[in-house]
C-alpha cells in the first residue's frame, strides 16, 4: 500500500482539539478534506504527520503552536478609539470585523474588549499561541 509523502495527493478525515479537550473542527460530518502533502495549503504541522501514513491509518498528534498557527503576537492587538468608528456600529465582545485598505488588504479582527471610548481589536487568527492536537485517519494516497 502507498504511503503519504511530499507531494502526494491524500484524502484524510481529522478532528482537531485544543490541549483540554474542546473541539474546534472536524471532517467527521462532511467531506474528507483533500490536500496535496507539502504545497502549503494546510498547516505545516499537519502536514508533516501525514507523511508515512498509508490509507486505512489512524494517528493522533499534537502540533505546537509553532507549527500551526504561530504564537500570540501583540503587536496584532490594538485599541481604537470607539469615535473612529461608524456610530451606527453596534459591538460586542466575540464580533468579527473586517477591515483594511487597497494597500493592505482586508483582515478579519476580533473584539476582545471595549467599554465607551476603546475598542480593542485582536488580528491574531482565533488559534494563535494554541498547541493543536488531531486525530487524524488518512483514507486515501491518491
Amino acid at each position: 500500500m502507498a504511503e503519504a509523502e511530499q507531494g502526494s495527493t491524500v484524502k484524510v478525515h481529522y478532528t482537531g482539539k485544543l490541549q483540554d479537550g474542546t473541539v474546534f473542527d472536524t471532517s467527521k460530518n462532511i467531506e474528507p478534506i483533500q490536500f496535496v502533502v507539502g504545497s502549503g495549503e494546510i498547516i505545516t504541522g499537519f502536514e508533516q504527520a501525514v507523511v508515512g501514513m498509508a490509507a486505512g491509518d489512524n494517528k493522533t498528534v499534537t502540533i505546537p503552536c509553532g507549527e500551526a498557527y504561530g504564537p500570540k503576537r501583540e503587536d496584532l492587538v490594538a485599541e481604537v478609539k470607539r469615535g473612529e468608528l461608524p456610530p451606527d456600529m453596534t459591538l460586542s465582545v466575540g464580533q468579527k470585523l473586517q477591515i483594511g485598505d487597497q494597500e493592505s488588504g482586508v483582515i478579519v479582527v476580533s473584539v476582545v474588549d471595549m467599554n465607551e471610548d476603546i475598542v480593542k481589536l485582536d488580528a491574531n487568527h482565533p488559534l494563535a499561541g494554541e498547541d493543536l492536537v488531531f486525530d487524524i485517519e488518512l483514507l486515501e494516497v491518491l
